[in-house]
Order: structure tokens, then C-alpha cells, then sequence
């Protein structure tokens, strides 16, 4: 399993996007989002200088900006609750 930590120690991208994922405060959700899509980014920019092979990361990486977009459209298009 990879490590869900970055090499400088700070969340990886994998806790950012179940952070996002599972938020309860909708007023939070949003800024989850941006959090994890940074990391999910910062982690694709780190892989493309990298030789080695991590096909199955790069699909990861895809399927969850994916999944980050539906939510993001999710919680923009629902109504607040009042």
C-alpha cells in the first residue's frame, strides 16, 4: 500500500481527498475540496518528473479529481437548507 503521507510530512493526497470526501459541515465542504484537489495536483506535478512506474497512482489520481468534481457539483447545485 503507498504511504498516504508526502515526503515532507504533511497530509498526502489520499487523507485530503477522504477528508473531502466525508466532511459533514457542508460549509466546509468546499474548502475540502480545494484542499484536496491542491494535493491531488501537486502529487500529479511530483509524478510527472518521475520515471518510475505508478500507473495504478495515476489512475487513483484521475478517479478521484473525478469524484471531487461530482462532489463539488453536488454541493453547488443542492439548495441550502434554511
Amino acid at each position: 500500500m503507498l504511504d498516504p503521507t508526502s515526503n515532507s510530512g504533511s497530509p498526502g493526497w489520499r487523507l485530503l481527498y477522504q477528508a473531502a470526501l466525508f466532511e459533514t459541515d457542508r460549509l466546509k465542504v468546499p474548502q475540502r475540496i480545494a484542499e484536496a484537489e491542491r494535493a491531488i495536483l501537486a502529487r500529479v506535478k511530483e509524478l510527472f518528473f518521475d520515471s518510475s512506474d505508478h500507473i495504478e497512482e495515476d489512475q487513483g489520481l484521475e478517479d478521484a479529481l473525478y469524484a471531487l468534481r461530482a462532489l463539488r457539483s453536488c454541493v453547488i447545485s443542492e439548495p441550502k437548507a434554511a
